[in-house]
Order: C-alpha cells, then structure tokens, then sequence
C-alpha cells in the first residue's frame, strides 16, 4: 500500500502542473491548511533533482505570501474566523502560549519556531492578533521560510540521485525515519520555546484571559 501510495504521488509530483500545486499547499498551509508541502516538495524534488531549488523557492515565496493572509487573519478577521480556524485545527490551546512568546520574542520566536514542525499557520495567525511589526513579521517568515524548504532542495539538489534510488530501495525504512524526525523535532521545539526563565514559565501560564 505505501509502495503504490509513494510511485503515485511520484507521479503527481511530476505532472506539468505540479509547480502549481505546491504553491497552493504552500500557500494555505501558512495560514489554514493542516497539511505541509514538504512531502510534496520533497517528492517533486525527487522526480526532478535540477529542479530542486526552485521548487524549494516556489514552496518559499507562496508560504510568505499565505503568512500574510494568516496575519490578516489573526489582524482583521480573529473573532469571526480565526477562532474558528485554531478550533478545527486543534490550536487553541497552544495559542495564548503563542502570543506570550511572539510578545517577549517577536521575529526571533517566528525564525526558529518557523523551521521547527510547530505549525506556521500558528504563528502567522498569532502574529496578526497580536499586531507584530508587519515588516518583522515579513522578514522572519522569508528567513525561516527559506531555511525550512532550501535545506530540503539543497540536498535533493546535490544528492537527488543517489537520496532516490535508496528512498526506493527502503522506502519503509525511510518512512519510520521520517516519524522519528518529525517527533523529535517537537520535542527539541519544546525545549526551545523560550529563552529565559520568567518568560518561560510566564507563557506556559498564559491564558485567553492574560492576553488583554
């Protein structure tokens, strides 16, 4: 089943439209979308190793763009729809948290919490309510925007080849690799979250009611 799941979307990654589709997953991702392009950047930079870059600079721009409609979100639209937004996907919990840090970090909390697992569309809805700097805000998600995806065309750029003929060959050991990473990756983001002790432990006590 996962062997016919990956030669499919192997092709669908490199159909003539698949540019598009990634900026779209890109692009929503940032601000509503559950699911990351990675997976797809990664298997379009697969199919088509020379390519690597620019898709990783497609997936970067429409990822910037889309954390701009997340802040207007956040900025314009909170009560009517991103409460809504943070309820369905399951952040509402995290999001007094969120605000916290981006208020005592600003863009520094969006550079590494953007290249962590930690949902972006968390942050740019965040960033939004709580009114950040817009061209902070800008510069931050371009600089870990761009670090998340150019490491994965980088690589897939420089090994495409050699990075698929063993992704095919131990396709299920890849996939359980993969997992493992992406755990790991939350738990060093938690680990992470903040800088010095009083914030720290003043964010993990936030609340909707803190926020004012």
């Amino acid at each position: 089943m996962l062997r016919k799941l990956y030669d499919w979307t192997m092709e669908k990654a490199a159909h003539r439209h698949a540019e598009w589709w990634l900026a779209l997953f890109a692009f929503v991702e940032a601000s509503f979308f559950p699911i990351p392009p990675h997976p797809l950047l990664g298997l379009m930079c697969l199919a088509e190793p020379k390519k690597a870059i620019r898709f990783a600079a497609i997936a970067t721009l429409a990822s910037v763009a889309g954390g701009l409609l997340g802040y207007a979100i956040g900025a314009l639209l909170y009560d009517t729809v991103g409460r809504q937004l943070l309820d369905l996907l399951h952040l509402t919990d995290s999001f007094p948290q969120a605000a916290c840090y981006l208020r005592e970090y600003g863009a520094e909390i969006i550079m590494i919490k953007g290249m962590t697992p930690i949902p972006f569309k968390l942050l740019t809805i965040t960033a939004g309510f709580i009114g950040m700097n817009l061209l902070s805000f800008v510069f931050a998600s371009i600089v870990s925007r761009s670090i998340s995806f150019m490491i994965v065309g980088v690589l897939f750029r420089l090994f495409g080849a050699p990075i698929k003929s063993f992704i095919d060959k131990y396709l299920g050991l890849v996939t359980v690799a993969f997992v493992v990473l992406v755990v790991g990756g939350f738990i060093l983001a938690t680990q992470l979250s903040g800088g010095g002790d009083d914030a720290t432990h003043k964010c993990a006590a936030a609340t909707m009611e803190s926020l004012g």
